[in-house]
């Protein structure tokens, strides 16, 4: 156990966090039989592959190896990935290389995906893949590709044009029969721009100013608030009939320019970038609905483009776009405070039809015959022309609205789910139509899949709203611990009636399709997480003779683990979960292991580490949570986390509680959290019948990073008869300096708001230890957030540390800096114990 415990810091940077060689971004795909999945092959292999799990109608079962980016291209170790690229993984907080992401068609034959800037077709039927040549640099860079549901197309951005792949035929395994065409592009404007600083008669200076003006339109993409806050990553969408395609446009020129700068390469300019600051304009997103016109071939030929209408300067955030076959697109629109929304429908009209019977007789500049086709374009009455919208419902909430994944959608009959924030029932619900119809105490998470008879969905239980009682029969023999703590996933119907699908305490997902499944996730007791393929298989009982069975049909559940390759720590976190203070905070302490030095110690320090902001939680029922706390548990701790007001998983009311008054309140159950500590241990060492040494309240530290560390740096700040030192890392200390659709979400728009709910003006309060800890290249929370406050200590005449971190990022994605950052917090923490 002490090696494991020693090894830990270098173990988990090499193998990124122990998630090399797990599998993970499962979808099933066809009739549920097959499942496609990413994996690298070993334990410190960041490349992933693409994989497929098979289960055969006799049930047996196979995984198969489609894709393997060592095998598709030399340099596949080497990762050189376009910029634009780069910073939605930033957003995605995605670490891996080689394939990290797909597009699949919707028979689940085709599928696309990029590695290195460079696109792949894979044919599963046929057992190929393929790379696809995109020679113009104008077809460049190759960004989000996404294949159509036909699988005869795939559409991606370079971030100027929105770029259609016509895909040849099955039998062609060569590239040769592939057609690329430009089918939209940014402003035409700003793309002349582009072109005019490419002919030579500018020097360099003059040309990247006019690039970087001409930069500030994208297509395709989504703008940096909606990949950060929104979880939406995807800037087009295809239409479920291939026929159409919604994609956004949006003009960053009206977001605040911000400098991402190497201070330790003084010739290195510094990287300009918009930024959507708080208090500030953010980009203007438009929406475009292109229908799209193919020959009888599949080649495109042109399309026609509708601007896609709503009262944009009053609801300016679009938050997310879903389209059910057979219904029209729907779109999620929000106003800047995100109190208000609406669910918009898109009207989109008749396809284009392509005449039956081409023109011929012309011919092109070398005098070769050019086939044209003529079209007919369906007229249309004002107010229902491509484009237009209605409104479909419309929420509200005196603070916000919280934006639940895989919601609004429609349902395959054409009915409506939403999201409801139930302020009355204190549970964050779904409707049908405007009913809620999901039960009081499951607070929804995430829809996963939405049927005429369900929906799938990410739940957790408030026990004070769903007592154990009322559970199903497979929660019944672990009711207490499906609470907030655990990520469970249920099948809803319209009626209410629900059923559990995942049974273990945890934190889980699923992707459905068919008859099958795949489930992902990890309970306290998986060291490494599982995904299960799991197959509804029909079979015949009775004899069989000439091929006719004369028995009746059976079905039986195939369960297909899929194979983990990752490492394990070698240790299991010695974890105990409680309840703390007047508010009944969920927790977990962590405590020495038992062979550890500290292990029978009569005291010990407390280190609190928290998240302990909105939006998020970490006591979560996934052992991995507590894996780095078990390191610091066996430095000589009591590792406490607590999740206080704000944090998820407890209904909607316990979200609002930190509106306007974050710091106050997430600070005062932090405080809370400590006081309450000695009764908590006692009891749990009187329940367990376990010696556990007793919390000094005289030594608590807290570390953290992001909000977490912003509660850090503010504990020694504002509590420091609370907290004796701090390690803080890329702490927001001034909120008007971080984006947008986070913060006015939570403190709306009044500076005072800001000043009152920040830390840099408490700089001369300090009189405790404290560690600062920012990368430079942070594009998420910037290194002045950390500068602002050091220099206001300094201005106060207040000693501390600060480890400003030389091209990292939010993500500590450096296998180095990442090990010894643990290490360096230790020995300050020890010393600043004493």
């Amino acid at each position: 156990m002490n090696d494991a415990i020693d090894e830990f810091p270098g173990l988990k940077a090499r193998t990124l966090r122990f998630t090399c060689g797990a599998p993970r971004s499962a979808r099933a795909i066809g009739d549920g039989s097959r499942a496609l999945f990413l994996r690298s092959d070993g334990p410190e292999d960041t490349v992933t592959s693409l994989w497929m799990s098979v289960i055969g109608s006799d049930g047996d079962t196979d995984e198969i190896l489609l894709a393997d980016p060592r095998t598709l291209l030399a340099d596949a170790d080497a990762e050189d990935v376009p910029a634009e690229e780069k910073a939605r993984r930033e957003r995605a907080r995605e670490g891996g290389s080689g394939i990290v992401g797909y597009s699949v068609d919707a028979a689940g034959n085709r599928v696309a995906f990029t590695i290195n800037g460079q696109l792949f077709l894979t044919d599963i039927a046929a057992g190929v893949t393929r790379g696809i040549a995109i020679d113009e640099p104008e077809f460049k860079p190759v960004l989000n590709p996404r294949i159509s549901p036909d699988g005869r197309h795939i559409m991606y951005t370079t971030g100027t044009y929105l770029v259609d792949v016509d895909l040849a035929d099955v039998s062609d395994t060569t590239d040769a029969g592939d057609a690329v065409s430009i089918v939209a592009s940014v402003p035409q404007d700003d793309a002349d721009d582009v072109a005019d600083t490419q002919d030579g008669t500018q020097d360099d200076a003059q040309s990247d100013a006019a690039e970087s003006q001409a930069g500030e339109w994208k297509i395709g993409l989504a703008e940096f608030a909606a990949g950060e806050e929104m979880d939406r990553y995807d800037g087009f969408w295809w239409s479920p009939d291939s026929k159409y395609v919604l994609f956004e446009t949006f003009d960053a020129s009206h977001e605040q320019t911000w400098y991402i700068a190497d201070p330790a390469d003084p010739t290195k300019p510094a990287q300009a970038r918009r930024y959507p600051q708080a208090m500030t304009a953010n980009a203007d997103v438009h929406l475009t609905l292109l229908e799209l016109g193919y020959d009888t071939d599949g080649c495109y030929y042109g399309g026609i483009a509708h601007n896609v209408e709503w009262d944009r300067e009053s609801y300016e955030y679009l938050a997310a776009v879903s389209w059910t076959e057979g219904h029209e697109p729907l779109l999620l629109v929000q106003d800047r405070l995100q109190q208000h929304d609406q669910v918009l429908a898109v009207h989109v009209g008749e396809p284009i039809v392509t005449m039956s019977a081409p023109e011929n007789g012309f011919t092109d500049e070398g005098g070769s015959e050019v086939e044209t086709f003529s079209i007919a374009i369906p007229e249309y009455a004002p107010g229902e022309e491509p484009g237009t919208t209605r409104v479909l419902e419309e929420h509200s909430n005196d603070c916000w609205l919280d934006l639940i994944a895989g919601t609004p959608a429609y349902t395959p009959d054409g009915r409506l789910v939403c999201a409801m924030n139930d302020m009355d029932a204190d549970t964050n619900r779904l409707t049908v139509d405007g009913t809620p119809f999901t039960p009081k105490g499951l607070q929804v998470r995430e829809v996963l899949d939405v049927t005429d008879d369900d929906v799938l969905c990410v739940v957790q239980r408030t026990p004070e709203l769903l007592p154990a009682a009322d559970l199903p029969f497979l929660w019944q023999s672990n009711a207490d611990d499906h609470d907030a703590r655990s990520f469970d996933v249920v099948s809803i119907r319209y009626d209410g009636d629900w059923e559990p699908l995942t049974c273990t305490p945890g934190q889980w997902t699923m992707s459905r399709s068919g008859d099958g499944c795949v489930v992902t996730g990890r309970g306290m007791d998986d060291a490494r997480s599982q995904m299960q393929h799991c197959m509804n298989v029909r079979t015949t009982e009775g004899d069989v003779a000439d091929g006719v069975a004369d028995g009746a049909e059976m079905m039986s559940m195939v369960v297909s683990p899929i194979e983990n390759h990752s490492e394990i720590p070698g240790f299991t976190p010695n974890v105990r979960f409680t309840r703390l203070g007047e508010r009944g905070l969920y927790a977990a302490v962590i405590l020495p292991s038992a062979d550890s030095a500290y292990a029978h110690a009569d005291q010990l320090p407390v280190l609190m580490k928290p998240y302990g902001g909105p939006g998020f939680q970490q006591v979560v029922e996934s052992q991995s949570f507590y894996w780095d706390a078990q390191w610091w548990a066996d430095q000589g701790y009591i590792v406490v986390t607590a999740d206080g007001r704000g944090t998820t998983g407890r209904g909607p009311k316990w979200d609002r509680a930190i509106y306007e008054n974050m710091k106050a309140v997430t600070l005062e159950d932090q405080v809370d959290a400590v006081h309450a500590l000695p009764d908590a241990i006692a009891s749990l060492a009187a329940e367990t019948g376990v010696s556990m040494p007793k919390p000094d309240l005289d030594k608590v530290a807290m570390i953290g990073w992001s909000y977490g560390g912003f509660l850090s740096a503010l504990a020694v700040l504002d509590a420091p008869d609370a907290f004796a030192a701090a390690c803080a890392g890329a702490p927001p200390t001034d909120w008007t300096l971080y984006d947008t659709h986070y913060t006015e979400r939570y403190l709306g728009l009044d500076p005072a708001t800001y000043e009152r709910n920040s830390i840099v003006a408490d700089a001369p309060k300090l009189s405790r230890p404290l560690m600062l800890i920012h990368g430079f290249a942070d594009d998420n929370v910037t290194i002045a957030n950390s500068l602002r406050l050091s220099q206001a200590l300094m201005a106060a005449g207040r000693k501390h540390t600060f480890l400003p971190l030389n091209g990292i990022t939010h993500m500590t994605n450096d296998e180095t800096v990442a090990r010894n950052l643990l290490l360096l917090q230790r020995d300050f923490l020890a010393d600043a114990l004493v």
